[in-house]
């Protein structure tokens, strides 16, 4: 289960052994897999920049969780190929996003304790907003190459009536640069190929014998060639109509079709190489010496070869082939997601201190619940820790009960502080 509880008790001796008995409970019970979740001594400042102070976090902490939702599902898009392996690519500080939280230490030399919450608090919001800002440009750039491609896509997956004909047609079907002569294509409908052998030299005057030949077939019918003099071609066109054969408007151009090519390539290089990167031997580090090897993490030497160009491949590190947006994501995915856990847990601090009061006293715990013992945690929990809010602990209880002042409805409110970490990021 990809969910996890965080939730903070007082860390006195009376709440200490709440804890453990908690601990054993939902062991015995296989409830939930628990750990502490250490946060570090942090500046309280006053209660009034607390109060306010949860109300930011809260915001923070839903839009910084939607900016890695956006960079996840965005990984998931760039990797469209190789969509089995996107989650293995969702890292923080380099581990899978489960080691990290469960381990979670705070960052020192980025967020330094000694100075104001709020000025850790907006430290965070800037980079996550940073981010946010970053991931809306590389995206534009990256949908624009994507639909750029598709639409040209589009156009050789239609039927031979509509597809473009730039990667079917070669410059020895057609009669070019004749004053006189003409090659048309004609779209013939599979019923009628017959018919057409047989009649097209008859559809007007001056249509060369034995000019026709089938360049291309697809489920509907086939493409044909035929080569008359240029005054009858209207009147050809009109006469290949009535008969349902269709002329299409093609004139070869090998310059424009050329370019087409080109396009269609380019843009195909630009979209894969926002994923995989091909490292030219040109391009490459000192590490790989005249273009044949390179030391591997694990000592060996690989060498792989992809497209005339050499790749490096480099066990448990290949960044270095992945390319520039999938790289930039993956660096922003962690960035975000560590950011967004140490709002977690500026956020269990700040309600901490203002449901326990000080001096600061509080263990904060991470449990990762059962999928099937969901509801009987919640009741555990409940039982362990109501004294610290017997209204609140008998509220969940009785569901009808009113308390004034606490608007149930709109939050989860428990009688210990209580976040929800949901790490299905792709869903």
């Amino acid at each position: 289960m990809s969910e996890f509880w965080l939730i903070s008790a007082p860390g006195d001796k009376t709440n200490l052994q709440a804890w453990e008995r908690m601990n054993t409970v939902t062991s015995k019970s296989n409830l939930s897999s628990n750990s502490k979740f250490h946060i570090p001594d942090l500046k309280v400042g006053t209660l009034d920049a607390l109060v306010g102070l949860s109300d930011e976090l809260g915001k923070l902490d839903t839009f910084a969780e939607s900016v890695i939702k956006k960079i996840a599902q965005y990984i998931g898009e760039v990797m469209e190929d190789s969509k089995d392996k996107v989650q293995e690519n969702l890292l923080a500080n380099g581990v899978d996003l489960i080691s990290y939280l469960t381990r979670f230490e705070w960052d020192m030399a980025k967020y330094p304790i000694k100075q104001p919450l709020k000025n850790i608090s907006e430290a965070l919001a800037k980079q996550v907003t940073q981010i946010e800002a970053d991931l809306k440009t590389r995206s534009a750039a990256y949908n624009n190459i994507k639909g750029n491609l598709q639409n040209l896509e589009k156009k050789t997956m239609g039927n031979l009536l509509t597809r473009t004909l730039a990667d079917i047609v070669h410059k020895e079907d057609f009669v070019l640069n004749s004053e006189y002569l003409i090659t048309l294509l004609v779209v013939v409908p599979k019923s009628s190929y017959v018919q057409w052998q047989k009649t097209y030299e008859s559809l007007s005057d001056m249509v060369v014998p034995r000019s026709t030949k089938m360049i291309a077939e697809d489920a509907e019918g086939g493409l044909f060639t035929v080569t008359l003099f240029r005054k009858v071609m209207d009147d050809f066109k009109a006469k290949a109509r009535e008969n349902r054969f269709m002329v299409r408007e093609f004139y070869y151009d090998e310059k424009e079709l050329k370019c087409e090519k080109e396009e269609l390539m380019k843009l195909a290089s630009d979209k894969k190489q926002q994923y995989w990167q091909p490292l030219l031997p040109g391009c490459l580090n000192t590490s790989l010496r005249n273009g044949f090897m390179v030391p591997t993490v694990s000592g060996e030497l690989h060498l792989a070869h992809k497209t005339e160009a050499y790749i490096i491949i480099i066990k448990n590190n290949n960044d270095l082939a992945k390319g520039p947006l999938l790289r930039w994501l993956k660096v922003n995915f962690s960035e975000a997601f560590v950011a967004w856990i140490h709002v977690k847990a500026l956020r269990v601090f700040v309600e901490s201190v203002l449901r326990y009061g000080l001096p600061v006293n509080f263990q904060a715990m991470l449990l990762q619940p059962n999928r099937k013992s969901v509801k009987r945690l919640r009741d555990v929990l409940n039982v362990v820790f109501k004294h610290l809010d017997e209204v609140a602990a008998a509220s969940i209880m009785d569901p009808g009960m009113d308390i004034p002042g606490l608007q149930l409805s709109n939050q989860e409110y428990y009688p210990y502080v209580y976040f929800k970490i949901d790490l299905s990021l792709l869903d």
